[in-house]
Formats: C-alpha cells, sequence, structure tokens
C-alpha cells in the first residue's frame, strides 16, 4: 500500500490523521479513496492540492500512476506569478 502524507490543512478535517496506506492505482483514485474514508472534506477539496509522489512534485496530476510502495505527499498548491 502507498503511504500518504496529508499536510497540516488537511488535518482539521481529517480527525487530526496526518499519514494513511491506501492501495490507488493513480492520483484521481487516491482523492476518491480520501473524499470516502474522509467524508469531512469538502467536495472540491482536490483542486486546492499539489502532489508529490516519491519526491517529484506534480501541479495537475490526476492521471500520475502511485504504485503500491510510493510516498504520496499532498499540500496546498503553490501560487506564482
Amino acid at each position: 500500500m502507498a503511504r500518504i502524507v496529508l499536510s497540516g490543512n488537511l488535518a482539521a478535517v481529517t480527525g487530526g490523521e496526518t499519514e494513511i496506506a491506501l492501495e490507488v492505482g493513480n492520483v484521481r483514485q487516491l482523492f476518491q479513496a480520501l473524499a470516502e474514508h474522509y467524508p469531512g472534506l469538502p467536495e472540491n477539496f482536490a483542486e486546492d492540492l499539489a502532489v508529490a509522489i516519491d519526491g517529484e512534485i506534480y501541479q495537475d496530476a490526476l492521471l500520475e500512476p502511485i504504485r503500491n510502495d510510493s510516498e504520496v505527499i499532498l499540500f496546498p498548491k503553490i501560487a506564482g506569478g
């Protein structure tokens, strides 16, 4: 199972959990699994998140694969300009 690390702002709606293990095939499946596991997440929570998979950061990564031995970190998107 992949190790999913949730940033501090998500911990407010996950009951304080900052880490979870899930078996998912890509980022879209990860977001779906998180929404099912944490019903308190806002409907559009994924729009504000960036994803790091095994140390590589993605801004729009819905189809990026997640291996069972991956570490995935979810954190707020970085604004730029």
